[in-house]
């Protein structure tokens, strides 16, 4: 599993000790199953506009001299490899992390090593993707009902709030006759 790893990441041997191990960051997790995944979702690296920078934080003088964050940047209204729907799904939700120009901006920082670090922001693309592809769910009939419970429970005290409000400026009007 591992040269399958190294392969697909486009390293020899040698360079095969820059990967994240499994758990080095604490918000990604590889088991078989996303392993398998990975090797379906293959990011085409040539169109990402992949920059480093230094890291911020503690860490005394390397961090101070090294360029390990990672940052990965792509167009997403053109990025024809990723699907039509699950674009616009993706702009919708990660719309804080969309720029002016149009551009997905992803940073890493969790580890020491660049190759680390642009491995994880590619594997943050891949759980966008894999997360916007997933069909929403429709809600069961009960949650509907509750739903619309809370809705008329709403924008009832809403109307209340506001005649309220209306009724205190209505007596601090003055009649000048």
């Amino acid at each position: 599993m591992a040269a399958v790893r190294w392969l697909r990441w486009g390293l020899n041997r040698a360079e095969s000790w820059l990967l994240p191990p499994p758990a080095r960051c604490p918000h990604r997790t590889l088991n078989k199953q996303d392993d398998a995944e990975q090797a379906n979702n293959d990011i085409p690296i040539d169109r990402l506009t992949i920059s480093y920078c230094r890291s911020s934080g503690p860490g005394g003088q390397n961090v101070n001299k090294v360029n390990s964050k990672a940052e990965v940047r792509f167009h997403l209204a053109s990025a024809e490899w990723i699907a039509e729907p699950v674009r616009q799904k993706m702009a919708v939700t990660h719309r804080n992390k969309i720029n002016r120009a149009g551009e997905l901006i992803l940073t890493s920082e969790c580890s020491r090593y660049q190759f680390r670090n642009l491995a994880d922001c590619l594997q943050k693309i891949r759980d966008m993707i894999t997360e916007a592809s997933q069909p929403a769910k429709e809600p069961s009939r009960e949650d509907a009902v509750l739903q619309k419970i809370r809705v008329e429970n709403m924008n009832r005290e809403r109307l209340r709030k506001k005649r309220i409000n209306s009724a205190i400026k209505t007596s601090r009007r003055v009649d000048v006759d």
